[in-house]
């Protein structure tokens, strides 16, 4: 069940925000708001690939 909702909290993630790789954004410039999208995304991954 827990693999479930972060699939599905991993497709929501993949419409709602924007993915910063294909922006090429450079890590060492990145806004606060910027570095949790892109941790939140990495978590939410990482659970659902487990």
């Amino acid at each position: 069940m827990k693999k479930a909702l972060f699939k599905l909290l991993a497709k929501f993630n993949k419409v709602v925000f924007p993915s910063y790789s294909k922006r090429q954004l450079d890590l060492s410039k990145a806004s606060k708001l910027q570095l949790a999208i892109i941790g939140w995304r990495v978590f939410v991954t990482k659970n659902a690939l487990d």
